[in-house]
């Protein structure tokens, strides 16, 4: 049995484990899939989790307090 590489470490450390589940009405739904069809979306999950944690990450940034305003 070979050892396993720092890239395979890594693999294992980001494992997507935890599922979470949304609902979409139909003008929601009929608004993704236009979407995905325009931009030749392959991969909604991504899109969504990718948009997410930008908008999450984005939000953090703008409520940090600064030293100066």
């Amino acid at each position: 049995m070979s050892n396993p590489t720092p890239a395979d470490k890594n693999h294992r450390k980001q494992q997507r484990k935890h599922r979470i589940s949304i609902l979409l009405n139909d003008s929601e739904m009929r608004t993704l899939q236009r979407y995905c069809d325009n931009y030749t979306v392959t991969n909604r999950s991504r899109l969504i989790r990718e948009t997410l944690m930008r908008d999450i990450l984005k939000r953090f940034d703008k409520d940090n307090p600064t030293l100066f305003d």
